[in-house]
């Protein structure tokens, strides 16, 4: 690894699972798919009692914080921010939207289902003002 990305460990880690629970949850969202649980667009109708629709949900609700997360991280790490936070921040993201993505597919308690996303949510947000910070 290049030297100056060594103390960002966990944070590229972070970043190089992040894919891999994509890839898992697009595979997890097609299943059980059919024409009277779908939409014409190929969505499935909203019901969250319908574990195909609440699969589908995790996975797009996955992707949509993909873009914050990555480019935060990659900010965070460009800007030399505090390898500490960065790591701990990146890390607390994948850990909270695995959590997400269990409590959207395996249950329909809304309530957690918020708290894990705000974890993950909270994560992005602290890496951005890293990213700030170390930058200015």
């Amino acid at each position: 690894m290049i030297e100056a990305f060594d103390a960002y460990g966990h944070a590229l880690v972070s970043l190089a699972l992040w894919p891999i629970l994509l890839m898992v949850l697009n595979f997890t969202a097609v299943p059980g798919k059919t024409p009277e649980n779908t939409l014409e667009s190929g969505h499935p109708k909203r019901d969250y009692s319908s574990s195909v629709y609440r699969r589908s949900r995790a996975q797009a609700n996955a992707m949509e914080i993909s873009g914050p997360f990555i480019a935060a991280t990659v900010a965070a790490i460009l800007a030399g921010a505090a390898p500490f936070w960065v790591n701990m921040l990146a890390s607390a993201f994948v850990v909270s939207r695995i959590a997400t993505a269990l409590v959207h597919i395996r249950t329909e308690n809304q309530s957690l289902r918020s708290a894990t996303w705000m974890v993950g949510f909270l994560s992005v947000i602290g890496l951005v003002i890293l990213a700030v910070w170390a930058a200015l």
